[in-house]
C-alpha cells in the first residue's frame, strides 16, 4: 500500500465531511481543497553577494524537502545598482504528498518555535488563497543555527480551490493552521 501523509488522510475523511455540512455543498467536488503550497525568499542582497543566494537555494531546499529554484529580476534598476536576469529570490513550489507532509511539519514543529508565538493572523487575498510571512528561516528544524550568517524571511502561500475568503480560512483552519481568535464578520 502506498504512503499517505497523514494530514491528507485527515482531509479526506474528516474535513471534508465538515466543510460539506458547513458550507451545504451537493458535491464532494465542490469542496475546497489544498491546491499547492509556494514558499517564495526575496534576497536583495544577492545583488552585492552571489554566495547569499546560492546559500538561500540550499537551505530553502532542505526546508521544502524538493529542489528549490531562482527567481530573476525582470528589469534594470540603477539606483538598486540591479540589472536584467540577475538572480534576486528563491522559491520552491510544493504539491501533492510534499505539500501536505511539510504543511503537517510547519503546524507541529516549526510554527511553535517562533519566540512570543499567539496564532498568526487571518487575512486573506480575497480568492480564498493565504500568505503567511515568517520572519525567520530559523525555526525549521532542517536549518542548522550554527551555520547560518545571515537571517531571511520568507513567505508561505497556501493556494486554495475555495471560491471565497470565508471557505478558504474554514479549510485552512481544518488543516490545522493556528490562527488567532479572531470573530467572524
Amino acid at each position: 500500500m502506498a504512503y499517505t501523509p497523514t494530514l491528507k488522510k485527515k482531509y479526506s475523511e474528516e474535513i471534508i465531511p465538515a466543510l460539506t455540512k458547513e458550507f451545504d455543498y451537493n458535491s464532494v467536488m465542490q469542496v475546497p481543497k489544498l491546491e499547492k503550497i509556494v514558499l517564495n525568499q526575496g534576497v536583495g542582497a544577492a545583488i552585492a553577494d552571489k554566495k547569499i543566494i546560492e546559500v538561500a537555494t540550499e537551505e530553502m531546499s532542505m526546508i521544502a524537502g524538493q529542489k528549490a529554484v531562482q527567481t530573476k529580476s525582470k528589469k534594470d534598476i540603477s539606483n538598486f545598482k540591479l540589472r536584467k536576469k540577475m538572480p534576486i529570490g528563491v522559491r520552491v513550489t510544493l504539491r501533492k504528498e510534499r505539500m501536505y507532509e511539510f504543511l503537517e511539519r510547519l503546524i507541529n514543529i516549526s510554527l511553535p518555535r517562533i519566540r512570543d508565538f499567539r496564532g498568526i493572523e487571518s487575512k486573506m487575498d480575497g480568492q480564498g488563497n493565504y500568505t503567511l510571512g515568517i520572519p525567520e528561516q530559523i525555526i525549521f528544524p532542517e536549518i542548522n543555527i550554527d551555520q547560518v550568517n545571515r537571517i531571511n524571511g520568507m513567505n508561505i502561500t497556501f493556494v486554495t480551490s475555495a471560491n471565497t475568503d470565508e471557505e478558504g480560512f474554514a479549510l485552512l483552519k481544518e488543516l490545522g493552521l493556528p490562527f488567532k481568535n479572531v470573530k467572524k464578520n
